[in-house]
């Protein structure tokens, strides 16, 4: 009998070009009035010619072309608008819209905090030294007050678990002022994939006051190698704080199994 427990094998060449075919008719008309959007170089608030969704462009039924609508205005990338000046319009989708759609990707199959920390070790380093010598001072301002908000000995178990997420936070607030913006969503992406396991969330309640001293010491250290315009020691520091994070998740991770 075969093992029901194995994963279904990838599907080959032959095999993904049967299920592309597969698509429904709606999902192909969405991704021509994207390409179409693409091409005519549409930008964020422009209306899409009315001609564009009429079923003799389309080739489709009017039904077709609301469910392609649909489609489009869940990826965010159309809004419908009614009353005098309506129709409708190219949005734009927000950085925090479209983690959270590729955090649904992974939420019932995530990858594993090995995977997640294999990245983060390459990234986060990258991003500490293309902050050094950049932050305004306003930014300063926002990452301390990350900081203080697990600085003092927590009192209750529940206040233990909301400055690990601070702690989380802080990352996410530094990512935010990455010149480079692939960069910086990528950062936050990792860390939005880590609070979403199931895993990670019972690690993070665990009492560890240990880990919170640990923690402030490779932030506080960072910030002063950022404040100072020293991009290799900045990095440094963060490949050593991701490191020593991944070592502890790991273990604490078996320990659970």
């Amino acid at each position: 009998m075969p093992d029901r427990s194995s994963p279904p094998p990838a599907p080959g060449p032959s095999q993904l070009s049967t299920v592309l075919k597969r698509r429904k008719r709606p999902d192909i008309i969405a991704d021509r009035i994207r390409e179409m959007i693409v091409t005519h170089g549409l930008r964020p608030g422009d209306r899409i010619p009315h001609e564009w969704l009429l079923p003799e462009t389309q080739e489709a039924s009017r039904g077709t072309l609301r469910e392609a609508q649909k489609i489009l205005e869940f990826q965010g990338l159309i809004v419908s608008k009614t009353g005098p000046g309506g129709g409708v319009f190219v949005s734009t989708v927000g950085a925090d819209q479209a983690i959270r759609l590729l955090d649904n990707l992974f939420l019932f199959q995530p990858p594993s905090i090995a995977e997640i920390y294999a990245i983060r070790k390459v990234l986060e380093p990258q991003l500490a030294a293309s902050v050094a010598g950049r932050l305004s001072h306003e930014a300063f301002t926002e990452l301390q007050a990350k900081i203080r908000l697990y600085e003092a000995e927590p009192e209750t178990a529940e206040e233990e678990y909301r400055q690990r997420l601070a702690e989380l936070d802080f990352h996410v607030e530094l990512a935010r002022h990455a010149e480079n913006t692939l960069l910086g969503f990528n950062c936050i992406f990792l860390v939005s994939l880590l609070r979403d396991m199931t895993v990670c969330r019972a690690i993070y309640k665990e009492p560890n006051p240990a880990l919170r001293e640990a923690g402030l010491h490779y932030q506080i250290s960072l910030m002063r190698a950022i404040k100072a315009g020293d991009g290799e020691r900045a990095a440094q520091i963060m490949r050593d704080h991701m490191e020593a994070a991944e070592r502890y998740m790991l273990e604490r991770a078996e320990i659970r199994r």
